[in-house]
């Protein structure tokens, strides 16, 4: 193997496994998600399918990781909630990590389910943005299947900010602060310029022994 596919093969390798940990975050915490949009707008029929549907796309999105690994006959690396952006982002904006979160006071507390909303709503317009730089990287192309999922999580991503933007919105809400904004610039920054290459370069870093959808304690790590 040349030194390029060998990068390529490790860069991919990183990108997925942290996709894998994103995915499987996101599906399992929107189940909290739901159970305070039901709860905060049960009238509001539209907001609650569009919810259901963001689980569902995050759920499916993660099975397609999960295939891309299955096809190269690995595991993907383990990493912790510190390349989890969605766990950053909860815990700088909230004080604590999405465990802790008390889904009975940001149903009771409007300030709170307000706040909720935008930090998925950001967390998701990041997300739609740096897929629409990775379908321009060459590593990315380079691989037809990689591509084909890529393409797929671009045009489901307006899906999944779009509803939280827009019950702000309705309700004559803030959609984000500037404090919230920063937050989400710097877990960005600091995922690409330090953790992800930090991944890359640590050649000791240990693979998954189960999937997690298959071990609910698979990312319980300190950070």
């Amino acid at each position: 193997m040349t030194s390029l596919a060998a990068f390529r093969a490790r860069f991919l390798e990183v990108l997925a496994s942290i996709y894998i940990y994103n995915e499987h975050r996101g599906y399992t915490s929107l189940d909290r998600v739901l159970e305070a949009v039901r709860a905060r707008c049960p009238d509001d029929t539209a907001f609650i399918a569009a919810v259901e549907k963001h689980r569902a796309d995050e759920y499916k999105h993660y099975l397609m990781f999960k295939r891309w690994f299955d096809l190269k006959g690995t595991m993907p690396l383990r990493v912790d909630r510190t390349c989890g952006h969605i766990d950053r982002f909860i815990e700088g904006v909230f004080g604590c990590p999405i465990e802790d979160l008390d889904t009975a006071a940001i149903i009771a507390d409007g300030a709170q389910f307000e706040k909720l909303c935008r930090v998925i709503m950001l967390t998701e317009q990041r997300g739609m943005r740096q897929v629409e730089i990775l379908l321009r990287n060459s590593h990315i192309r380079s691989d037809p299947v990689m591509t084909k999922i890529f393409r797929i999580v671009e045009e489901d991503e307006p899906d999944h900010w779009l509803p939280y933007h827009g019950w702000l919105t309705r309700q004559g809400r803030v959609t984000a602060k500037w404090r919230e904004r920063w937050t989400d610039y710097w877990i960005h920054k600091s995922l690409m310029l330090a953790k992800l290459p930090a991944v890359f370069l640590n050649a000791r870093s240990p693979r998954l022994e189960r999937w997690p959808h298959e071990d609910a304690a698979v990312y319980a790590m300190a950070a």
